[in-house]
């Protein structure tokens, strides 16, 4: 079933790049990714607006651009109708990329560092209010959904730790301990941060283990030979399975959630999941994962959890990052402010 997400997304041309172009993508992409250390999905992003950027240099020489040209490329990409977000993105990827140009020796100066930023409005995020995630929670049912355990503990899991989407997806069993009651999340910059999980993310998940998970990789396992399974993987699939491999891992066994061919679910079935049941139970239908970690913020916050504490379960960088959930449970502050001021 496919779900209008209302998402504006440039979509580029063929791009025939010219054959330097081409290698100072390539070698903008190796510094970013073994210098800045960026993360992977951060990489990718930048790999797309430097594709928009060739797309819109042409035959134009980079080394004599100057800011009114740079200028005249910002209002290309206003005229695609971008989000506010997305052109803040695209001008900081140009800045770091004539930076990478300046070490290289190709540009003396940065004239891109003179574009102006993105004056971005400041959206307050999408927050479900307790009863709508508990609707949420126990949508997927034994008689209407195949694998309605994992779906549970999938929906509970992002609910119990905040963890972005990719970090589910990539979120292995030997970083679940049950036990314990926490687990391992791997957020940007491969940075790793301990999240505790609740009763019931402990519970859905111990089911899933128990009674879904194994016959997933059953049918994995008995699936064609090797060779014929490789060739069926998709490139995400591949690098997985390299990157595991090196690891001494097996890159089917060792992922916490499995799609229905006992693979690594993957972040677009994870949005998928989450349309599907906030659409059966009547929650907004523009409602993503992240969704689901600003709702975990907010009523984080709003049961008395210390603004650092949130940071830090998060795994935001900065907690001016974390701060905008201060604004959204004006709940509390109005009790706060009922309880304690004279004239409350």
């Amino acid at each position: 079933m496919q779900y209008n997400l209302r998402r504006r997304r440039l979509i580029p041309k063929h791009i025939e790049a010219q054959p330097s172009q081409q290698v100072w993508l390539e070698g903008f992409l190796k510094y970013i990714a073994g210098e800045a250390l960026l993360a992977e999905n951060t990489i990718a992003a930048y790999r797309r607006d430097m594709e928009h950027f060739f797309l819109w240099l042409g035959n134009r020489s980079i080394e004599r651009l100057n800011i009114r040209l740079l200028s005249d490329y910002v209002g290309w990409l206003h005229r695609q109708h971008l989000a506010p977000a997305t052109l803040g993105r695209h001008i900081a990827s140009l800045r770091v990329f004539f930076r990478y140009m300046q070490i290289e020796g190709v540009l003396h100066e940065n004239v891109a560092e003179l574009l102006g930023s993105q004056k971005l409005w400041e959206r307050m995020p999408q927050v479900l209010s307790p009863g709508q995630v508990e609707n949420l929670l126990i949508a997927p049912q034994p008689d209407e959904d195949k694998l309605w355990l994992r779906d549970r503990a999938i929906l509970e899991f992002f609910y119990a730790t905040g963890c972005r989407v990719s970090e589910l997806t990539h979120l292995r069993l030997q970083d679940v301990h049950t036990a314990e009651g926490y687990c391992l999340c791997t957020g940007k910059g491969n940075k790793q941060r301990l999240v505790p999980l609740g009763v019931r993310a402990i519970k859905a998940f111990q089911l899933w283990m128990e009674e879904e998970r194994p016959k997933l990789q059953q049918r994995s396992q008995n699936s064609n030979s090797e060779n014929d399974r490789a060739s069926r993987f998709t490139d995400e699939e591949n690098t997985d399975r390299e990157k595991s491999s090196e690891r001494g891992l097996d890159s089917i066994s060792h992922w916490a959630f499995l799609s229905y061919k006992g693979r690594r679910i993957r972040r677009e079935a994870m949005w998928e999941l989450i349309k599907k049941y906030a659409i059966r139970v009547g929650t907004p239908s523009t409602i993503s994962p992240h969704t689901m970690r600003h709702s975990f913020a907010t009523h984080m916050l709003a049961g008395g959890a210390d603004l650092r504490q949130v940071q830090e379960m998060l795994g935001h960088a900065s907690i001016a990052t974390t701060q905008i959930y201060t604004h959204v449970d004006m709940t509390r502050l109005k009790a706060v402010h009922k309880k304690f001021h004279p004239r409350g």
